[in-house]
């Protein structure tokens, strides 16, 4: 007799030795969120709230036997990248996806360390965009992301729509320009789809030092509630609300000495 299926997602990304963003939050997350995580590391850092001090990718061929153990065991309902550290990684997180055509893919096009620790050249990004945002569900760049990725200058609401618009050229099914990098009171995030529809999705900005992973925090609530069978729309509703109960709940903490994670589920 057959149990309940878990509502399984596979993160794809780097290990963050202080835990406070890559696999480590996305595994938390994605529990919070009510699904069961599987994870194929593609770097190891070490990191605290201060930054990264050093970082290693793990071999092509091993990122992709990974990926391939799990999707050929576990009922994956949907799969997030993270770090993914140069172009032979992206063409084994390709070949490895290959034959899963259906498995909506959700990209956070992690470029470098809130640190400034950068993970991927202008040749990576190309292959990026060119191998793996053309066949992704979402994409969701954060401003300074967006800006690497189209070549456009984003300081208003307009800058943030037509950048948005271009990364749908990529042949992706849809893009969130997240807002954390504006200013203002309220944080905006701006979702494109592929049929040029734009929807703005507003809240109050946290005030709070425990920003580090957020951006692994929201997309990793997106894929899991895609997994669970909900509406794009809807999905990025539940993780943008998934997101500031935990910057909420956790800006009262202290971590380290810099900035500390976005840490769900905490409370």
């Amino acid at each position: 007799m057959n149990g309940p299926q878990l509502t399984c997602v596979l993160t794809i990304a780097g290990s963050d030795s202080g835990a406070g963003a890559g696999i480590q939050a996305d595994l938390r997350t994605i529990q919070a969120f009510g699904g069961y995580a599987l994870t194929a590391v593609t770097a190891v850092t070490a990191q605290n709230t201060r930054g990264v001090t050093a970082w290693k990718a793990l071999p092509p061929d091993l990122i992709r036997f990974q990926i391939e153990a799990v999707l050929t065991d576990f009922p994956v309902k949907a799969v997030k990248t993270g770090l993914l550290p140069g172009t032979a990684a992206i063409l084994a997180v390709e070949a490895a996806l290959k034959a899963h055509a259906r498995i909506p893919l959700i990209i956070d096009p992690v470029i470098a360390s809130t640190s400034g620790t950068r993970f991927l050249t202008g040749a990576g990004l190309r292959v990026l965009k060119q191998r793996l945002m053309s066949r992704a569900a979402l994409v969701t760049p954060n401003w300074p992301e967006a800006e690497v990725l189209t070549g456009l200058r984003i300081s208003s609401d307009a800058d943030v729509e037509r950048a948005a618009l271009r990364l749908l050229e990529t042949g992706c099914g849809a893009v969130l320009v997240k807002g954390g990098h504006s200013g203002g009171q309220t944080c905006s995030d701006c979702l494109a789809t592929a049929d040029g529809a734009l929807s703005w999705f507003m809240g109050p900005r946290i005030k709070t030092r425990n920003t580090h992973g957020t951006g692994c925090v929201l997309s990793s609530a997106i894929a899991t509630s895609l997994a669970a069978g909900r509406p794009l729309r809807q999905a990025v509703e539940d993780a943008r609300c998934f997101l500031l109960q935990s910057l909420e709940e956790g800006r009262g903490l202290r971590w380290g000495k810099g900035k500390g994670p976005a840490f769900p589920g905490l409370i």
